[in-house]
């Protein structure tokens, strides 16, 4: 991943370093279960832990580690050999019994799970942000649109409100997926366990706060890695939704909403008036390239019987990317939602554009349950609307002059009131636990 699209902390746990420390981690947990039934001399991991932590695998190893796959072209093999360069003569049961994709596949779940406890924690954020928003805007009136068309009052706080739901399964969806790639795998070359024993595998697992994988040839099934970019792909998704919508708010026509614009900042390097939603547009252009990096994932799941490499390359990039750019977007996002400019007047002023059109669903029911049959009672109404989309005259007006409506005055005035559509509000937040 780029620098400009990732964070301090993503940058850390997807390193190589890390990813050595992470090896290690597997590697360590083995020769102590191993040492636990007597295969490997006693003290055999303590000594070993204590020399990686007065020697800890750090940049320079990895450089080490590189310029031995490049003779080797082997990365567990050329990992091994700088082992034992760095920790000395207890390094050769290090590897005892496993499989080069043993640890690679263990050690990237642990990674894996620990990108996505960082996730989860910013989707935390974001929601709680979204709920904030939604109980400040609660009874907020705003006019609703469908199809990018003035529809019926709602309020803006019900707009966040859905998101917040939205994000909450992402949460959930994310849990799902984290559980679903904790697993440990150590069974062996084709998933027999021939030189590794099924205790070991539940040992290193147990230790390394995973679950024993029920069965597996020579990796973990990738249909796990495809939950997790596709739990990861709606998160992309979500976020891209309300960046969506900031960006049609902040649009000149509507101005009910904008991006903060701090001090300093400027919009055009051409037209100084410019108060653009960069922010909203990087977002939605983010979660993009997050849901085009599932395609690859859900490519990876087929493998040439026991096991090939065709998923690797695919892995290298799309775990890392994929995870780093979700914790950049939702902390981004975060942003956004913290400096969120809401223009309550101009929503008032927008809900009333239309001469209240946005009250013609209510008129109509009014003239049903006044006795007219609902198709004359539809025609009548829409052709008020279209007069009154053509001329700019208020719809209630319009029907007031009508002959044909049977309604009183009181009731025609009560009818283009937005409390009447806005009574179950309260309703819907119960509902959603507020």
């Amino acid at each position: 991943m780029i620098d400009r699209y990732t964070t301090h902390d993503m940058r850390r746990l997807w390193s190589e370093a890390e990813r050595y420390r992470t090896w290690l981690e597997v590697e360590l947990a083995a020769t102590e279960a191993w040492e636990a039934v007597g295969e490997v001399p006693a003290g055999t991991t303590a000594g070993l832990r204590a020399a990686a932590a007065h020697a800890p695998l750090d940049d320079a190893f990895a450089e080490r580690v590189a310029a031995l796959e490049a003779e080797t072209r082997h990365d567990i093999v050329a990992f091994t050999r700088a082992l034992s360069e760095r920790l000395g003569p207890g390094a050769r049961y290090v590897h005892y019994g496993l499989t080069s994709t043993d640890v690679v596949d263990t050690a990237q779940n642990l990674i894996l799970r620990r990108a996505l406890a960082l996730v989860l924690a910013e989707v935390r954020a974001v929601r709680e942000r979204l709920l904030a928003l939604a109980q400040r805007h609660r009874h907020t009136p705003c006019v609703g649109r469908t199809h990018g068309i003035h529809a019926e009052p709602m309020t803006f706080g019900l707009k966040f409100l859905n998101f917040a739901a939205a994000f909450g399964r992402d949460e959930a969806r994310l849990e799902r997926a984290r559980e679903a790639i904790s697993v440990a795998m150590l069974s062996g070359s084709v998933g027999t366990y021939a030189h590794v024993p099924p205790g070991i595998e539940a040992a290193v697992a147990a230790s390394l706060g995973l679950t024993p994988d029920p069965i597996t040839n020579q990796t973990v099934a990738r249909d796990r890695h495809a939950e997790v970019m596709a739990s990861l792909a709606i998160v992309g998704t979500s976020i891209e939704r309300v960046a969506l919508e900031i960006r049609h708010l902040q649009r000149t026509e509507v101005r009910e909403a904008q991006e903060g614009f701090a001090k300093g900042q400027t919009g055009s390097s051409s037209m100084p008036h410019k108060k653009n939603p960069i922010a909203s547009e990087n977002l939605t252009g983010v979660a993009r390239l997050m849901r085009a990096n599932l395609q690859a994932a859900l490519e990876n799941v087929a493998l040439w019987h026991e096991r090939d490499i065709s998923h690797s390359a695919a892995e290298r990039v799309i775990l890392p990317d994929t995870t780093s750019l979700a914790v950049y977007a939702l902390r981004r996002l975060a942003s956004v939602l913290d400096g969120l400019v809401v223009d309550e007047a101009r929503m008032a002023e927008n809900l009333d554009a239309l001469g209240g059109l946005v009250y013609s669903q209510r008129a109509l029911h009014l003239l049903i349950e006044a006795g007219m049959s609902r198709e004359a009672a539809y025609a009548l109404v829409q052709r008020a609307s279209l007069r009154c989309w053509e001329t700019g005259e208020r719809l209630k007006d319009i029907l007031a002059a009508e002959p044909e409506v049977p309604l009183a005055s009181e009731q025609l005035e009560a009818a283009f009131s937005p409390d009447w559509y806005l009574r179950f509000v309260d309703d819907v937040f119960a509902r959603n636990g507020l």
